[in-house]
């Protein structure tokens, strides 16, 4: 008899979504689904809103990364004003992103996913957490709140706050980093470097334990999106657009985001409300794309500081070149905070940081703009367009959530299927397949962690519609 399985909600993520497993007559997996339950419409709302607003107005689309709204949206704002960025905001707008890549992987590292890993995936869900992980090491969680603190701290200093600071502009950004707040990251910088290392010691380790794990969370073949700079290098913030296959082979390179609908196409389905963007070339949804923090390392040639590319090159002999497994996005997360550390040290010490010439101002110069920035979880584009006034006819923006929809729905299901088999769902399970979704980090709302016991709601439906079983976890 055909029966669903339905995790509602889904936990340690930011923001509401539940998962549907189908079972087929003889209780084998027949198909998984994320759903994304909530509706925000930020995109409509806006319009009818100043270009000017933009800014401010969407860094409120999220509490965990506003910064990569921030610079997307003020890169927006340059195409539609014709304006140059001074080279000192361009350097102040690269040490804001590098800041929040730092504070918002540290959150997934350390508060969400290191639960998992250090108490174990069939441990008490009640325990499983980060007050766990206070109770089991302290010492690395305490490691871990004060490296996302010394993150949000450089935003603080840039901005004036450490979330929704309304810093960057169309043109540069309001303000230079002070000679105090340049004093103060260089005091920490050390401290962040050696958390940093015990954390990448610690899941090298973990690598070894969850050999099973890393083999069935997510491992299949997709195409890679992200920016790379003119030489194939990391980037962040600025160059191109680079797509590239699970054997490393360049699909399509040198793309800019003024011509995304060229190569990126957004289907949607009934049962969520969160688009499912695909490479428009291979079509719907043959075109399943991969971005994020897996995504930027497996496409660039390198990172561009000695420790990073030192690290990266340990990471490719480990996974074989390309990483097709989506449980190493853990792994690819902590590269990138070793990368955004020391680019950091290299801007502070950079003399332009401080300069005051870092805004250049101008009116409407065209009707029209795209902008697009990496966010901790993937290329973020923003397209507005508008009209002789600066007031928005227009919205559409590309989250990075989205563009992973179809990653994570085969993650979920390639996990649903090595776990169940018949009618047994074992917490161990239950977690698994959360922890499916979590190497994405994804970035639902703004709003929702688990602290304390994780709350679930499992059903066993017939094909019929009846509820043969059911299991609440409050």
């Amino acid at each position: 008899m055909a029966k669903t399985v339905v995790i509602d909600p889904v936990t340690r993520i930011e923001g509401h979504a539940k998962i549907s497993i189908y079972l087929d007559d003889v209780g084998e997996v027949s198909d998984a689904q994320f759903h994304v339950v909530e509706y925000r419409g930020f995109e409509k709302f806006c319009e009818g809103r100043p270009m000017w607003e933009m800014a401010g107005i969407t860094a409120r689309i999220c509490g965990i990364c506003p910064v990569s709204h921030l610079l997307a949206s003020a890169k927006t704002g340059d195409k539609i004003q014709a304006v140059q960025v001074p080279p000192a905001g361009e350097k102040l707008r690269r040490m804001m992103n590098l800041a929040q890549f730092t504070q918002s992987h540290a959150l997934s590292f350390f508060h969400l996913s290191s639960p998992d890993f250090l108490l174990g995936w069939d441990s008490d869900p009640a325990k499983r957490n980060v007050f766990g992980l206070m109770a089991a090491d302290p010492e690395l969680a305490r490691a871990g709140i004060r490296l996302r603190q010394f993150g949000q701290t450089v935003i603080e200093l840039l901005g004036a706050r450490k979330i929704h600071a309304a810093w960057a502009v169309p043109g540069g950004v309001r303000s230079p980093l002070s000679e105090e707040g340049r004093t103060w990251i260089r005091e920490r910088l050390p401290e962040s470097r050696a958390t940093l290392d015990i954390a990448l010691n610690l899941f090298k380790r973990f690598l070894d334990q969850f050999g099973a794990e890393a083999e069935v969370f997510g491992t299949f073949p997709s195409l890679f999106m992200g920016l790379v700079g003119k030489n194939g290098e990391w980037e962040h913030y600025g160059g191109h657009i680079r797509f590239t296959d699970s054997n490393g082979n360049i699909v399509a390179d040198g793309l800019s985001e003024d011509n995304y609908r060229d190569y990126l196409g957004e289907a949607v389905e009934p049962w969520s409300y969160l688009k499912f963007p695909y490479y428009k070339p291979m079509g719907y949804p043959d075109g399943i794309y991969r971005v994020g923090p897996l995504a930027r390392v497996n496409i660039c040639s390198h990172f561009g500081t000695p420790d990073a590319d030192k690290e990266l090159r340990e990471f490719r002999d480990r996974v074989g070149g390309v990483a097709t497994s989506s449980f190493m996005y853990h792994y690819a997360r902590l590269l990138e905070i070793l990368a955004s550390l020391e680019k950091i040290e290299e801007l502070v010490n950079d003399p332009d940081i401080t300069s005051k010439r870092c805004r250049a101002e101008a009116g409407i110069n065209n009707l029209e703009g795209v902008g697009v920035s990496e966010a901790p979880r993937g290329t973020l584009f923003h397209h507005y367009q508008v009209d002789e006034n600066g007031i928005l006819k227009k919205v559409n923006l590309i989250i990075a959530t989205g563009q992973n929809n179809l990653g994570m729905n085969k993650t979920v299901t390639q996990i649903a299927k090595h776990y169940i088999h018949g009618n047994e769902i074992p917490e161990g399970m239950l977690n698994r397949v959360e922890a499916g979704i979590r190497c994405y980090d994804p970035c639902l709302s703004c709003s929702t962690h688990a602290a304390g016991q994780m709350p679930l709601h499992v059903q066993l439906v017939a094909g019929d519609g009846t509820v043969v079983d059911e299991v609440y976890r409050d």
